[in-house]
């Protein structure tokens, strides 16, 4: 599965052999450019970057890393190999072939879902596009501009299914993920965390860790579709995407390592003294993008879910691998409800929970890093310890969006709720004051104040390597 760099839109899909899909990409080509000039990345844009592209979808030396001016780099559509003899992994046709076409049946709800997830890619490139102005060094430059370009390619992943599979609709939906902005008040992107405003480099390395980690679960999720040119595409989107966590656990593992760092120098244990962020505020930040990513799962029970599941074009994270029953009748999965001002749990049918059972993946996942950042934090001897909240805490959409809970996920009022919020969640002070930190150090070998280095380079590279040349 090598890449055709040959093309106009690079691709390994026979792109030549459909000429009027290939002639509708390349109309789409210059929209997308203008509106990466647009609202792509603003800092070091036409700087040569240290960057990775694609060169096949096989395992082991699958890219090519070089500088790279990023208006230049060559996105293109790329498709995991087909796997023989493939069959659909759950729901009520599981273990019959995949779908190689889009069933009339399943229009609407295929083309919905990957909108929905289309739009996500390039939301947050636009989130990000002033980031490099303060970047903490010119290693973590480069790794937001890897993200972002990748961002850039996956949209061309998702508009290639529209324009593939979907005909005229398909190609208006295309033009829309164009025109839609992050945070604007006519115009929004489809999901909430994608209109937030990402002004820091905390709340980037928060949102590289949980929010593209839901990401990874979705995608993972799409990837057990019925539909095989979905379920090829997001596969190769999350061998991409491993990196974007990678950047968001590093990130923030060394905002918490510098911070108890810089607490152990202060004479009263404030990393503020130091110049750092404290540990309080950086968990407070982990509640926020915890919270606000959980509630990308959609709600705790949902009949669109099982639908979804019911026709195969969602599966469980790795349901082909770790499942040895695949249709999910019959069963049922306790939930837990408020009722009459108590917490009940009470059990639903299993497919109708299937957003919390990917959301039970999902934080389970979040719990593995969370322990990683614990050890480092023991490695510094200092005796903090950050969590994950509860899967209820700061809800705005599901069950519990009415409803008030701590961080244990208890029941509290609203009182209760008000009194303590602002040591739970980040205040305007608190971001404010991270905020103050984000001054930019664009010298190669160079790092803020308030983040360790990183332990290795990307690629092979020492931290001091030319990431970014700032004289191109």
């Amino acid at each position: 599965m090598s890449i055709n760099y040959d093309e106009r839109i690079p691709n390994n899909v026979d792109l030549s052999s459909d000429r009027r899909l290939k002639r509708a990409l390349e109309k789409w080509l210059p929209r997308y450019q203008s509106w990466w000039n647009d609202v792509g990345p603003q800092v070091f844009s036409t700087n040569e970057i240290y960057l990775r592209t694609a060169i096949s979808t096989e395992a082991g030396g699958w890219a090519n890393f070089d500088h790279v001016r990023m208006p230049e780099y060559r996105w293109g559509i790329f498709l995991n190999a087909p796997e023989k003899d493939r069959v659909i992994p759950g729901g009520d046709d599981a273990g019959k072939p995949v779908w190689q076409t889009v069933p009339g049946e399943h229009r609407n709800s295929l083309k919905r879902l990957i909108v929905t997830q289309a739009d996500t890619e390039p939301a947050s490139v636009e989130q990000q596009r002033w980031l490099a102005s303060t970047a903490p060094s010119l290693y973590d430059a480069r790794n937001l501009f890897q993200v972002n370009v990748e961002e850039g390619r996956h949209l061309w992943a998702m508009v290639y299914l529209l324009q593939a599979y979907f005909g005229r609709d398909g190609r208006d939906e295309a033009d829309e993920l164009l025109e839609r902005r992050s945070g604007d008040v006519d115009k929004p992107r489809i999901l909430d965390a994608f209109n937030q405003p990402c002004t820091d480099w905390l709340t980037f390395h928060c949102f590289t860790c949980f929010t593209d980690r839901d990401g990874k679960f979705q995608l993972g999720a799409l990837a057990e579709s019925a539909f095989d040119p979905m379920a090829r595409t997001c596969k190769f989107m999350l061998t991409e995407e491993a990196h974007h966590l990678f950047v968001g656990e590093s990130g923030m593992e060394r905002i918490i390592r510098r911070g108890a760092q810089l607490a152990k120098l202060d004479p009263n244990g404030d990393a503020r003294n130091q110049g750092g962020i404290d540990l309080q505020t950086i968990q407070k930040y982990i509640n926020f993008w915890f919270s606000y990513s959980i509630d990308l799962f959609g709600s705790e029970i949902s009949s669109n879910a099982a639908d979804f599941f019911a026709s195969g074009l969602k599966g469980r994270w790795r349901e082909s691998k770790d499942y040895t029953e695949h249709s999910a009748l019959n069963q049922t999965r306790a939930v837990t409800q408020v009722q009459n001002g108590q917490l009940i749990d009470t059990h639903v049918p299993l497919r109708n929970a299937m957003n919390e059972e990917l959301r039970e993946s999902y934080a389970k996942d979040c719990a593995r890093v969370v322990r990683r950042w614990n050890k480092a934090l023991q490695s510094e001897g200092v005796d903090f310890r950050v969590t994950l909240p509860s899967t209820r805490f700061f809800r705005r959409q599901g069950i519990y969006t009415d409803f008030h809970f701590n961080r244990e996920g208890q029941l509290i009022d609203e009182a209760t709720w008000e009194a303590n919020k602002d040591s739970w969640l980040p205040t305007e002070s608190d971001r404010a004051y991270v905020q103050s930190l984000m001054k930019p150090v664009h010298e190669p070998g160079k790092i803020a104040n308030w983040i360790a280095k990183p332990r290795r380079g990307i690629h092979g590279n020492d931290f001091d390597f030319e990431y970014v040349r700032t004289d191109s």
